[in-house]
């Protein structure tokens, strides 16, 4: 049986990519001051150990006003570098996974309450929120705060903190990063018409509204070592008429590769509250098969792909070359061990779990030399 798609090997600039199976970034809200703890090791560490090919940090802000809630993962000084580095030295020593890292800025849908406790936005006088910014002064629901629209200094500023982010990765060891410029977030409210109205070079065309993101995205690469990836996350449309579409996005990913980006990971929505996703099972993945066509470097599709043969058909039928999941990880973390018993495929399993292959599925565990788990241990 000739091995399946999603189980064949990619390499994305220095990153070997064991299968096509990856792991998307996922808020956790669990943090203080931006620092990871002890909830992170475990979290990390049962994926890291789901046979997927590649872990990706959550969104992880680049500067304190930049996080989506008060509990954001964050990168912007020394405290949260060495309490990541704390807690990724607890993941890697018992996986060789690679990992890399979501850098974001929130914008105006900064200064909000966890999900759990509601997940609206906090006023700047709240002892968990803060002034937000954007590109222009337009909330994003109507009875937020607005944010103060980013002026020369400010987007200075930001470009920055990004590019020194991108440097603190570098010395965490992470083998890659994903520039965040989707789901409304900052560098996305930018690239919408929806979000973005401004009248200096940063807005209007279609050139000025990415010429931030752009400026961020040549930061980020010079600023990360050259041998390691660094990629983005887009949202191919809007779902809104005279919003960010999937031709505009075609133009970016263009545009982004050209200044040397390693790959492009299609989502979508998120800049504006009556957005309508008509959603259903890789809703998502014509967008990543119109930004596949026009580019030559891997596409990545996300969004509800919770089926093997699902995610196989995806990448066998040239829509994409990676799928990414996240809340179905979430749910099975064991998710490409079940796909590859159930696809005829192999996976190679921490040495402490060769035990648990069940009889039904002999050989889906790739080891050096089998071990017959009846065996006398």
């Amino acid at each position: 049986m000739a091995r399946p798609k999603i189980f064949e090997p990619l390499r994305v600039r220095n990153v070997d990519l064991a299968n096509r199976i990856v792991i998307a970034p996922m808020c956790q809200y669990s943090c203080e001051g931006g620092r990871m703890n002890d909830w992170h090791t475990i979290h990390l560490g049962h994926l890291a150990l789901s046979g997927a090919a590649l872990l990706t940090l959550e969104a992880t802000a680049v500067l304190p006003e930049g996080r989506i809630t008060w509990a954001d993962l964050g990168l912007w000084d020394d405290d949260t570098e060495e309490a990541m580095r704390t807690h990724l030295r607890a993941v890697r020593e018992w996986s060789d996974m690679p990992i890399a890292i979501q850098l974001a800025h929130a914008g105006r849908k900064a200064s909000c309450e966890v999900p759990w406790a509601g997940g609206k936005q906090l006023a700047p006088g709240d002892s968990h929120g803060w002034q937000t910014v954007g590109p222009s002064a337009i909330p994003h629901y109507a009875e937020d705060n607005p944010p103060r629209a980013l002026d020369k200094q400010g987007l200075r500023e930001v470009r920055d903190a990004f590019a020194t982010a991108a440097k603190r990765a570098a010395r965490l060891g992470l083998d890659a990063v994903q520039l965040h410029s989707a789901h409304g977030y900052l560098l996305h409210q930018f690239l919408s018409p929806l979000s973005n109205q401004r009248d200096d070079e940063y807005g209007g065309s279609l050139e000025n509204r990415m010429r931030f993101p752009l400026e961020v995205f040549d930061a980020v690469r010079e600023a990360f070592p050259h041998d390691r990836a660094v990629t983005v996350r887009v949202s191919g449309t809007d779902w809104m008429d005279g919003g960010w579409d999937i031709a505009q996005t075609i133009q970016y990913a263009k545009a982004l590769q050209a200044r040397g980006c390693d790959a492009i990971h299609v989502s979508s929505g998120g800049v504006h509250p009556e957005q309508r996703i008509h959603l259903a099972p890789g809703y998502q993945v014509p967008l990543a098969r119109a930004v596949k066509n026009a580019v030559d470097i891997p596409v990545v599709a996300v969004g509800l792909i919770t089926d093997p043969e699902h995610a196989e058909a995806i990448v066998a039928n040239g829509d994409a070359d990676v799928v990414a999941l996240a809340r179905a990880m979430l749910y099975d973390p064991r998710w490409p061990w079940h796909a590859a018993a159930k696809m005829g495929a192999s996976i190679r399993p921490p040495k402490q779990y060769l035990r648990s292959e069940p009889r039904k599925d002999r050989g889906v565990f790739a080891v050096p030399e089998r071990v017959d788990p009846a065996a006398r241990w």
